[in-house]
């Protein structure tokens, strides 16, 4: 998974399985289940206690692992909860939240693609890129 800074250059990559992919591959597509998927149920649960998630940040890195915050308001209190950052970006899809990445995380691991100045080019570009091209990740830290 790619995260594109809104307002910058950088992209921070985070490895994720197959099937987190998909679920936020289905999101971004339009894709409704016959049945709701596990962000679908959650997102279900959240609506009926009239709660909303009001962003999700992506929080930590430790021991080449991120860590993700779901924030949920509910009845005028905030509460943060703790997730994969795969699960709380196929929420914040389903919920239309804001996507935070901690600055010291994006400083130290975020990439400037060569050539990639828009979300555009960096959508045609990786269409051409295979998996392999990425070679073998290592963080900075």
């Amino acid at each position: 998974m790619l995260l594109k800074e809104k307002h910058g250059d950088r992209t921070l990559p985070i490895w994720i399985g197959e099937n987190e992919a998909m679920a936020i591959a289905y999101s971004l597509q339009g894709f409704k289940p016959p049945r709701p998927l596990t962000h679908d149920l959650l997102k279900l649960i959240i609506d009926a206690f009239q709660a909303k998630v009001t962003r999700i940040g992506i929080m930590e890195l430790k021991n080449e692992t991120y860590f993700a915050k779901i924030f949920i308001e509910c009845d005028s209190r905030v509460v943060a909860l703790d997730a994969r950052p795969s699960d709380s970006i196929a929420l914040a899809l389903r919920t239309g939240s804001t996507i935070f990445v901690n600055d010291e995380i994006m400083n130290e691991n975020g990439i400037v693609f060569p050539g990639d100045k828009s979300v555009d080019e960096l959508k045609r570009r990786l269409r051409s890129t295979k998996p392999e091209d990425f070679g073998e990740f290592k963080f900075k830290k």
